[in-house]
């Protein structure tokens, strides 16, 4: 039995249909995207072949390139064609312009590696959080701070030598007090004890001899 031939050359199974849908969603999106940059380059080129202008000029410069940094983000065009119709477009617009050189607004690249950010964002976070711990200096705080370590070594140094000149007569000034205070001890003692045996005497030969009791 002979077979059909096959007319569609389309896609046939669900998942192919749906890129298919995908494929004209996302042209109807990004297809503005480029009309706009092609748009703009051309209007860039009018203007400095047209204006006297180096400021109009220079701003549809500008406006080119953006329009060319928005495609290459969302998608519409790949990044390096971006730069190259850029730089293309600079050379053309210099040329256009007599070889004047417009300065406009780059993206600026950055020149640190992952590692080295990670690094000064911890960094930075660390000097946050203890800057956020010591709260609010008072101005008592700030002369502190900006004393240096060298200047507060030799101060406490002074201060503990004139501590120490200072406590040294004291402790010879009690030495002499402490060595009256224990001889003067043992002769309060005894007079103390002189004192009591002589009340426990008059005590006695003042009270009365007592009578025996009668018996009955």
């Amino acid at each position: 039995m002979a077979k059909t031939p096959r007319t569609w050359t389309g896609a046939r199974t669900p998942s192919g249909l749906k890129r298919v849908r995908q494929a004209e969603r996302r042209r109807d999106i990004l297809q503005p995207r480029r009309s706009a940059a092609k748009t703009f380059v051309s209007a860039a080129l009018s203007v400095a072949t047209h204006d006297a202008d180096p400021e109009t000029a220079a701003q549809a410069l500008a406006d080119a390139h953006a329009a060319l940094d928005r495609a290459a983000k969302v998608g519409a065009i790949h990044p390096n064609a971006a730069a190259r119709r850029k730089s293309r477009l600079t050379l053309k617009f210099n040329a256009a312009t007599g070889g004047a050189a417009v300065q406009t607004a780059g993206r600026v690249t950055k020149t640190t590696s992952k590692a080295q950010a990670q690094k000064a964002a911890k960094s930075r976070i660390a000097v946050g959080k203890a800057n956020k711990a010591k709260g609010a200096q008072t101005a008592a705080g700030k002369a502190r701070a900006a004393v240096s370590k060298t200047t507060r070594t030799e101060a406490a140094a002074a201060a503990t030598g004139a501590e120490l000149t200072a406590a040294s007569p004291k402790k010879a000034a009690a030495r002499p007090a402490a060595k009256a205070t224990a001889k003067a001890a043992p002769k309060a003692t005894a007079k103390a004890a002189q004192k009591a045996t002589a009340t426990k005497a008059t005590t006695a030969k003042k009270a009365p001899a007592r009578k025996p009791a009668a018996k009955s």
